[in-house]
């Protein structure tokens, strides 16, 4: 069970990216992995495997010149 913190994220980011994330499994969202614990501890695990990553990672790259 891995539920450890990846290196490469700050611990404030992961517990951001973990609580949002459990807030949208909350609201019905399917779970990104196999799974029969609570939302909290699923969205840690999704996080801690990368299959939620942050927002930013999701957008596109600035314009060059800007």
């Amino acid at each position: 069970m891995i539920r450890t913190r990846p290196s490469h994220i700050g611990a404030f980011e992961f517990v951001v990216i973990a609580s949002l994330r459990a807030e949208q499994l909350m609201r019905g969202c399917t779970p990104k992995i196999p799974t029969s614990h609570k939302h909290t501890v699923t969205a840690q695990r999704e996080v801690a495997q990368g299959k939620v990553t942050g927002e930013r990672d999701a957008l596109p790259a600035p314009p060059a010149g800007a």
